[in-house]
């Protein structure tokens, strides 16, 4: 046999080996999240009443919030399509209302906004709203922040969307309602591109509004790793650009849940934040927010920031205690994390992560 048909011969045993290996892999890791939350069939049919967290235990009218999404439908001229994530709208509407509060929803423009949906992670109560026909005309027919009088709500709530970069860092009209807003003592909240809202606010006495003020949103590090051309496509990183207005910039882990509070000013990192957002600006107005069922998600989220802040074995414990506690853990979101890793190169942390999946799997 010639050295060349050997060489051959080896490259193709080693590439096949490689290929049933890649294969035996494939099948262990999707086995690992296989058995992962039950697929309710009926989700997608979920209304306002079929969630206990909106009826039980009814709280008084505390008065009226402010949401504001963005207008805009394209990141610049890039072509890509953008608007407001529904997410980051739906989950902080409904912790307002189940606390209170009434919603009305605005823009920049009025009317009908566009809208981001990601089908990975749409759950019963993005469904419950998208169903939820008093918050769909509301949000079909913003209004338009011109026409907004501050001085009927208690906070604003600004919600993330890439459109956000574009058509709130210069609105006039929503630098004039957080100026008043802020020194009426209320409260202002934004999530991920949200804080785009701030970044040109001043205050009556000549002061940027962040000025020595902590808060977070979608960083450097995340934006970056989803559009590696961003500094062409947006305006500006927003993370630089909230630093550059005067801000202290608090990074948390990478699309895991990171809030910030500094006085009456809340600010969250990313989607996964907007829970813990909406309840933090409950607390700032000063009351207790209502129990409400912790998601699946959250779950698997804090048990991402345990190991993110402390390491495996605390991140396994956290797990195995929730999981004794019968409470529901997103494990595809672990598994999300475990390839986030992997392609940063971060393959330490990546079998970490492969090895609390396969924790969660033998405890089933």
């Amino acid at each position: 046999m010639s050295k060349t048909i050997k060489i051959i011969k080896w490259s193709a045993i080693t590439i096949l080996t490689l290929l049933l290996s890649l294969v035996a892999f494939g099948y262990w890791f999707m086995g690992l999240i296989a058995a992962d939350q039950p697929i309710n069939a009926d989700v997608t049919q979920t209304i306002p009443s079929n969630l206990p967290y909106l009826n039980k235990d009814s709280v008084e009218y505390r008065g009226k919030i402010l949401a504001i999404v963005t207008s805009t439908a394209e990141m610049g001229t890039s072509g890509k399509s953008t608007g407001y994530e529904l997410t980051e709208l739906s989950r902080a509407y409904y912790v307002f209302m189940a606390n209170g509060f009434e919603v009305d929803i605005a823009s920049p423009i009025g009317g009908q906004p566009p809208v981001v949906i990601d089908d990975d992670d749409v759950a019963e109560y993005d469904y419950a709203f998208m169903n939820d026909l008093d918050a769909q005309h509301k949000v079909k027919h913003t209004l338009a922040l011109a026409d907004i009088n501050p001085s009927d709500y208690e906070g604003i709530y600004f919600v993330g969307g890439k459109g956000a970069m574009y058509d709130f860092p210069n609105n006039t009209s929503i630098q004039k309602l957080v100026r008043e807003l802020y020194e009426s003592d209320k409260v202002v909240g934004a999530v991920c591109h949200g804080p785009a809202a701030l970044v040109n606010v001043t205050l009556s006495d000549g002061r940027a509004l962040l000025t020595e003020k902590t808060v977070s949103s979608f960083t450097n590090k995340e934006e970056l790793f989803l559009i590696p051309d961003a500094p062409e496509i947006f305006p500006f990183l927003l993370q630089d650009k909230l630093i550059e207005s005067g801000a202290t910039f608090k990074e948390g882990a990478m699309y895991l849940e990171n809030v910030v509070v500094d006085g009456r000013i809340v600010t969250g990192q990313n989607p996964w934040s907007t829970w813990a957002l909406a309840e933090s600006m409950i607390e700032v107005m000063g009351y207790k927010p209502k129990q409400r069922p912790i998601t699946a998600e959250e779950n698997a989220v804090a048990v991402l920031n345990a190991y993110s802040r402390s390491g495996y074995d605390q991140a396994k414990q956290l797990l195995g205690q929730k999981l004794n506690e019968k409470t529901p853990i997103h494990r595809e979101l672990l598994a999300v994390h475990s390839i986030i890793s992997t392609m940063q190169w971060e393959l330490g942390t990546t079998v970490d992560i492969l090895r609390l999946l396969a924790y969660a799997k033998s405890m089933e």
